[in-house]
């Protein structure tokens, strides 16, 4: 018995052609549906303060004020980062140097003790 061309088997499956998940290529699916999940956040985020403040402008106000607090706050931080980085770089070569002189008279100590042997 022959079959039409698309209702015939392939060699190395069990299933017939209809029946084959195809598979799907990966991704872009992911990131399109963090995107969409992160509008709907904000959606539902701006529908509750809306409801809270009476106002959907009065809403964005407070969720303006949150974004221009943590926009300071992160550009507060940026700031002080290469201080913070030139102190840590002033300890760590003060920590270096004491090692060295540690070192040192390590050193000494030990070939005194190897000459006097």
């Amino acid at each position: 018995m022959r079959f039409p061309e698309p209702v015939r088997m392939a060699e190395d499956s069990a299933s017939p052609v209809w029946a084959r998940t195809k598979r799907r290529g990966g991704g872009g699916g992911g990131f399109v549906g963090l995107i969409v999940t992160l509008l709907a956040l904000f959606g539902v985020l701006t529908a509750a303060l809306g409801i809270k403040e009476q106002s959907l402008a009065e809403g964005g106000a407070l969720m303006d004020g949150w974004i221009t607090a943590g926009v300071s706050t992160v550009r507060e931080a940026a700031g002080q980062a290469p201080e913070a980085a030139e102190a840590a770089a002033d300890t760590a070569g003060e920590a270096a140097e004491r090692t060295g002189d540690a070192l040192e008279a390590g050193a000494a100590t030990t070939a005194e003790t190897l000459q006097a042997q």
